[in-house]
């Protein structure tokens, strides 16, 4: 593992994400904010994709030396005003994981969950898990979407890679 491989992970995050909640976003808060029932990880698409926001942001504060109580974005009422937040996230998430070094991925990281128990692992791992995380509920959004009429995009990393290289 090397901070480049994570770099590189992240701008795959980030694109995944964009191109999953545009194709969302373009089906309008109707759709986003519909009741889509309880065998879901979060019953709508606005509030799986705020969880995904809110996973990003605790994380980010755990890699900072604050452990959050709760994962944000629960209060968030539309696509518009989750973007808006998510972007100013995204800004924040980018320069922490561009300014890492290999050497930083061994740093072991001290935290609590939100109920207050506390843990312990090394940074390298636990920057893989918040991609990891969120491709679970890519694929959930992207069944949502289906049963919604839509038609998800491929975010598969493979995708990621020849479409950023030119290749598609």
């Amino acid at each position: 593992m090397s901070a480049g491989m994570i770099r590189g992970l992240y701008d795959y995050h980030r694109w995944a994400n964009h191109r999953l909640f545009d194709v969302a976003s373009a089906r309008g808060e109707e759709a986003a904010t519909r009741d889509l029932g309880p065998q879901w990880s979060f019953p709508t698409m606005l509030r799986m994709f705020a969880h995904v926001y809110g996973a990003d942001a605790l994380w980010l504060s755990r890699w900072k030396g604050t452990s959050m109580t709760a994962i944000p974005g629960g209060d968030l009422q539309s696509m518009a005003a989750l973007r808006e937040r998510w972007d100013a996230l995204e800004a924040e998430q980018r320069a922490f994981v561009d300014g890492l070094a290999d050497a930083d991925l061994a740093r072991v990281v001290h935290y609590t969950d939100t109920k207050g128990t506390p843990f312990h692992a090394p940074l390298g791992p636990l920057l893989q898990h918040v991609p990891n995380h969120a491709t679970h509920h890519r694929s959930e959004l992207s069944t949502m979407l289906t049963i919604l009429g839509g038609a998800p995009p491929d975010h598969g990393l493979n995708t990621f890679l020849v479409t950023t290289t030119g290749q598609a």
